[in-house]
């Protein structure tokens, strides 16, 4: 059994939305993501979707992606992305399969792994950060704490946590999310969002603080799934 990770899979079934008007490399991506995971992935492994799964704006818009995801091997456990206007209710979401489960203040499990998360944020840095990024990122941590510490209360000794921004600025300088998860026994972080060579350099990768971190998004991976290598106790 294993866990991977990727971001950023910006479906767009029902819509129209061609991914190559932002370069060569995502020219058919799904088809790329899917033979990938046909590939490496079975039944028994974990797929970990740190957010922008859909450009659909409903819910009933983005089942067909939903749909497309459904169909592939393993187990999905979702967040939200900045581009995920579907979203809906944790009810309504996990209804729809047996095999994807959607995470917003809550947490799933995967191989005795907590998997924990909420969006993200922008965080605090000297180029752009208003009053109203401020109100967000302090929702989100506080959303992140939710998740973490349901899990904890449940027994669980150790966490993979998901976020769709970056857990840091571009400085790579430690933030107050990056303290939070500190606090807990996580051993994983994986994120996406980041596009373009010149953001791939700002991303946080490798082990830091005893926490592991994974950059994910679907193109920086050439739109291949990331293999966490993840332990057991």
């Amino acid at each position: 059994m294993a866990i991977y990770a990727i971001a950023d899979l910006h479906l767009s079934f029902s819509t129209d939305k061609p991914m190559d008007i932002f370069g060569d490399q995502w020219t058919d991506h799904a088809e790329k993501i899917k033979a990938h995971w046909l590939e490496k992935v079975n039944s028994e492994d974990t797929v970990l979707i740190p957010g922008d799964i859909s450009w659909a704006l409903t819910l009933e818009e983005a089942k067909i992606d939903l749909e497309w995801l459904h169909q592939l091997p393993g187990k999905k456990i979702l967040i939200r992305g900045n581009h995920d206007y579907w979203w809906s209710t944790l009810k309504k979401m996990n209804a729809l399969y047996d095999d994807i489960e959607f995470v917003h203040n809550s947490y799933g499990v995967a191989q005795g792994y907590a998997i924990c998360g909420t969006r993200g944020w922008v965080i605090p840095n000297d180029s752009s950060f208003t009053e109203q990024d401020a109100k967000i990122y302090k929702r989100e941590i506080h959303r992140m704490k939710l998740s973490l510490d349901t899990a904890m209360k449940d027994g669980y000794t150790q966490c993979i946590v998901m976020l769709h921004y970056p857990p840091t600025n571009d400085k790579k300088e430690m933030s107050e999310m990056q303290e939070l998860l500190s606090n807990y026994p996580v051993k994983h972080v994986v994120y996406g969002h980041l596009h373009t060579k010149h953001c791939w350099k700002l991303s946080l990768n490798g082990i830091h603080d005893d926490i592991e971190y994974h950059m994910v998004s679907s193109d920086y991976l050439n739109f291949e799934l990331k293999d966490l290598k993840v332990k057991t106790d």
